[in-house]
């Protein structure tokens, strides 16, 4: 069964994703640009969002995320994550604490913990809200939501909200950034979106805000090592401990009209699970507390006493991958194609990276192309063994039954870019 759920993924036709509007605004080049010169907004509206609320809202995640609770204060953001019995990642993302037994999260921890509510056995409900969540980052981003807010925000934390106001409408205002920079995500009802953008999109001008385009959305997260679901690793959708979330998925319209998840790359598993992670292969080990039981805690224990595998960044080599672009132009069979500056349409890509003895050591995640760094980059999954920055591999570019081409890769840190995200902003001249 499992190597049939692989060949299906296979053989599934990716999609685009609609939530992200256009392709691009003022040029790929230009949107890659901003979150290092001046600023950007993304629309991550498409993203389910809920409201978990009663007694028990707290216990659910207690139960359900590899992450401690034992400071939560209201006001307070942690990044979750939710695990199978193998300590493999089912779901990721923000949980906001809003009141004692008031919580919102979003993305993928919104479908599995309305799931586990479902489920029963815990005095806990939750309802889904249509929401804006538009995020607003980069080295001018504090002035701009400062103006927007009509207020200071040099107190806000990171990983901590406030409610305020904008465009004379009611927002929380997250301070995160999935940029690796400054950064704030602004949340409320949807039909306040188009009055709160052209709010952001009016003051942004002076200063430089660019508007993210599909096309290069998700650089930002490869740059400062933001694995995203259905993206850089598959979520579990397969195993015993998550039958029937896919049909809850559908049911509460999660996702959007024709989203099906697509295989694609090299690697070639022998069951879904050689393509699921643990937090510790996706860089979020520092999360993993052991102060609570939890879905998959044994298995993480086991983990955290020897772990394997450790997230890096790839450097792939520029002359290969030239190579790769030009025999596009040749008679024979191209290489597999790499769009630039990444995939846009939705894919769980997997390519497999090679040791000097030709072993697999690792997969390599979708690819793409920092136009700031010049260079095409991957978040990858290896052997401890060959972590160290500097350490020389390969990667096996082509999907099965295609001409296939050995490309040189450099280890490289995860996060590739310096991370500004913490920046005390009381310090800050803006």
């Amino acid at each position: 069964m499992s190597k049939e759920i692989i060949q299906a993924l296979r053989a599934s036709t990716p999609c685009y994703n609609p939530g992200w509007g256009g392709p691009e605004y003022s040029g790929w080049q230009d949107e890659q640009m901003s979150w290092k010169t001046t600023c950007y907004v993304g629309d991550s509206s498409f993203l389910p969002d809920i409201e978990v609320s009663g007694p028990d809202a707290l216990r659910v995640f207690s139960e359900s995320c590899v992450n401690s609770f034992a400071k939560f204060d209201i006001g307070q953001v942690k990044h979750i994550i939710q695990c199978n019995s193998d300590g493999k990642v089912i779901a990721e993302g923000l949980l906001e604490r809003i009141a004692d037994d008031v919580f919102r999260t979003q993305a993928m921890p919104a479908t599995w913990t309305s799931f586990l509510l479902e489920r029963g056995g815990y005095q806990a409900t939750w309802r889904q809200d249509q929401t804006y969540q538009l995020q607003i980052s980069g080295p001018n981003a504090l002035a701009l939501c400062e103006e927007l807010v009509a207020e200071s925000l040099r107190d806000v934390k990171f990983m901590h909200l406030r409610f305020v106001n904008v465009a004379g409408k009611r927002a929380m205002a997250v301070r995160q950034g999935m940029a690796g920079e400054i950064g704030f995500e602004f949340h409320g009802p949807l039909e306040d979106k188009e009055k709160v953008l052209s709010a952001i999109l009016r003051a942004g001008e002076k200063y430089g805000l660019r508007r993210l385009g599909r096309r290069t959305a998700m650089i930002n997260h490869l740059e400062a090592s933001f694995p995203s679901a259905m993206w850089h690793y598959t979520m579990d959708m397969f195993s015993a401990d998550t039958q029937g979330l896919g049909e809850h998925f559908v049911k509460h319209r999660f996702g959007w009209d024709g989203m099906v998840p697509a295989l694609t790359g090299s690697f070639e598993g022998q069951s879904i699970g050689d393509y699921l992670f643990s937090p510790y292969e996706l860089g979020w080990g520092r999360n993993v507390k052991f102060d609570h039981e939890f879905r998959g805690r044994a298995a993480l224990e086991k983990e955290a006493a020897q772990p394997r595998r450790a997230l890096v960044t790839l450097e792939f080599n520029s002359a290969d991958m030239i190579e790769v672009y030009a025999s596009l132009f040749a008679e024979a069979e191209p290489f597999d194609f790499m769009d630039v500056p990444t995939q846009q349409r939705w894919v769980i890509w997997a390519d497999a990276v090679l040791a000097k003895d030709g072993r697999t050591i690792g997969i390599s995640t979708v690819p793409g192309y920092s136009y700031y760094f010049r260079k095409i980059l991957s978040l990858t999954v290896i052997d401890i063994a060959h972590a160290k920055p500097g350490s020389e591999v390969s990667i096996l570019w082509g999907r099965p039954g295609t001409p296939r081409k050995t490309v040189r890769a450099t280890v490289a840190p995860a996060p590739y870019k310096k991370d500004n995200r913490k920046a005390d902003l009381t310090a800050l001249k803006v």
